[in-house]
């Protein structure tokens, strides 16, 4: 799943901007200054990632791609959660053989940290995301880029 989505940015007519993404419906929000709007939309797009998963839902798909439209990125450390919770998924989906208990095994913890590590609602730390995505053969790599 990208963490980053397109966001409409639309004048309010009571002043300030309305923020909505075309692939991520569920994600709307504002604020009074187009800064203000666009860092509302980053927590309000990682919402909707993160409730989408819990849920069980399917990612969505990065289709919207227009020049109208401004990307927003996830805040890093929603970003980490959802890579950790897709990693997980994919996995299981491909290896029969893992599930939480199986994680907390090869991880040397509780089955109820494993749990917590999956919940999209704990905050985790990055040292035990990185701890389990290397579990499921995965890593974190962090690109830096130039603020929009």
């Amino acid at each position: 799943m990208s963490t980053t989505f397109y966001a409409e940015l639309i004048p309010d007519s009571d002043g300030g901007f309305i923020v909505s993404f075309p692939d991520v419906p569920e994600a709307i929000t504002g604020g009074r200054t187009r800064a203000e709007a666009l860092d509302m939309a980053a927590d309000a797009l990682a919402v909707a990632l993160l409730g989408r998963l819990e849920d069980g839902a399917s990612p969505p798909a990065l289709t919207a791609r227009d020049s109208s439209l401004v990307p927003v990125t996830v805040p890093a450390r929603f970003a980490a959660k959802i890579a950790l919770i897709e990693a997980f998924n994919a996995v299981s989906e491909t290896d029969p053989s893992m599930n939480q208990s199986e994680l907390a095994r090869r991880l040397g913890v509780d089955h109820k940290e494993v749990r917590r590590r999956l919940d999209p609602n704990h905050k985790t730390k990055l040292p035990a995301l990185e701890e389990t995505l290397k579990a499921l053969g995965k890593r974190i790599v962090i690109k830096i880029e130039d603020a929009a």
